[in-house]
């Protein structure tokens, strides 16, 4: 810690030596207005104090920073937070959380205030873009940047992502080489403020409908329900409300494919008797419901990832810093072919 540094923020920020150094080693002693002045203070003179005395010595904090746009308890942060620790934990690495990243508040606050900590060693961005400005920020952190799952990975030092698009767009396929017809989309709105990979899935879709126009009679449409807990619920309600009910649903995850079977069956529409679905990620509880889907393995990605970042830190060179994992179609008994001119049983 540098003496005149720490008295340059102290006098800009109008405070004491000792307040800078606890809004950075004990920030809860510090109220969130003075802690602010300190770090803009901070950041103008791009000063940082390192929290422990093996940060001091070797220049490592063994952390790094996991970012995340939706709780750690979904399925995929689940996963590749499990494949993460599975290589870094050995390495003699703590993760540190940073959930909610989709919130504008939230996203400030981190990107603001993380290149004046400096207190990670790597940062791993999963499923969402960050902005360039948001790059040139972590950029002042000198730690590598990993994307896991992420948009425009060329913004990062290393990515591992699953070709969302390719992925739905082989779904949506597939319904269409089964001989279906009248065929949905179900899915969650995007965030307007933050791009998301699983927003791609849509992409895939229309992009598959589409081609199929011109040498199959298809009648297609995106149904879009609001985010959040009840999204399974507006789906259902999309799909009943629509005048001729679908003999094809693809579903954006299995997380909306999956209650949609059982609720649908409480109205007397049976899969794959009444129609075809599919879902994407092949996550817990899709063989229980013998759920055909595309399969990705998230756990894998954020193992692949580790080892980039560990590559990283250690100054070593990648043989492919951005990989592309392409999604596998599992059949299972949700799917099956239209007969011509069946009659909708119910």
């Amino acid at each position: 810690m540098h003496k005149k540094g720490i008295r340059e923020v102290a006098h800009i920020a109008g405070v004491s030596i000792s307040t800078v150094s606890r809004a950075f080693t004990r920030p809860e002693l510090v109220s969130e207005k003075t802690r602010e002045r300190v770090m803009e203070a901070a950041s103008m003179l791009d000063f940082n104090i390192s929290r422990s005395a093996t940060a001091l010595k070797s220049g490592q904090t063994f952390r790094v920073a996991l970012l995340m746009n939706e709780e750690v308890t979904s399925w995929f942060n689940t996963q590749v937070f499990a494949g993460l620790n599975s290589v870094l934990h050995d390495a003699g690495y703590d993760i540190s959380l940073f959930q909610h990243i989709d919130d504008a508040k939230n996203r400030e606050s981190f990107f603001v205030n993380l290149p004046v900590l400096r207190n990670v060693d790597a940062v791993f961005v999963a499923s969402f873009a960050i902005e360039p400005n948001e790059v040139e920020q972590l950029r002042r952190t000198h730690v590598p940047i990993i994307g896991i799952n992420t948009p425009s990975s060329s913004a990062f030092d290393a990515s591992i992502s699953i070709d969302d698009e390719a992925g739905m767009f082989r779904a949506a396929q597939h319904m269409i080489n089964l001989g279906h017809h009248k065929i949905v989309y179900t899915c969650s709105a995007a965030e307007e403020s933050l791009e998301a990979s699983i927003d791609a899935r849509g992409r895939g879709f229309v992009r598959a409908c589409e081609a199929a126009e011109g040498t199959h009679d298809i009648d297609w449409k995106v149904l879009s329900v609001p985010r959040g807990r009840d999204f399974a619920d507006a789906a259902l309600a999309a799909v009943l409300s629509e005048e001729t009910f679908p003999d094809a649903i693809c579903c954006q995850m299995d997380m909306m494919a999956i209650p949609l079977i059982i609720k649908l069956q409480r109205h007397g529409y049976y899969s794959p008797r009444d129609y075809s679905i599919i879902g994407f990620d092949d996550s817990a509880y899709a063989d229980t419901v013998d759920l055909t889907t595309m399969r990705q393995d998230p756990f894998s990605m954020g193992a692949t990832a580790a080892k980039k970042g560990l590559k990283l830190l250690r100054g070593e060179p990648l043989d492919e810093p951005h990989s592309i994992v392409e999604p596998r179609l599992v059949l299972r008994g949700t799917d099956a072919r239209l007969e011509p001119d069946r009659p909708l049983e119910r």
